[in-house]
């Protein structure tokens, strides 16, 4: 039986370059990632949103969308 995630792999892939291509330092964004992924780890550990969804792709799925789409960003700190 093959289990349906909210993202393909390839999606997952494609939005990791676009973090790293629009990253000056490739270790920085990768330890950002990484960092973003253990936090909510623990933040969510009860929580049962999708626990299919790893936290590191929870992490760059996010990420990216922080950098595509700069008005989540603004509507969060205002």
């Amino acid at each position: 039986m093959q289990k349906k995630h909210a993202f393909e792999s390839s999606q997952v892939m494609y939005r990791a370059q676009e973090l790293l291509d629009a990253a000056s330092n490739r270790y920085r964004i990768t330890v950002q990632v990484a960092s973003r992924a253990k936090r909510r780890r623990y933040e969510d550990f009860d929580s049962i949103d999708d626990p299919h969804m790893k936290p590191a792709v929870r992490a760059i799925i996010e990420m990216s969308d922080e950098l595509t789409q700069p008005e989540i960003i603004s509507d969060v700190r205002s």
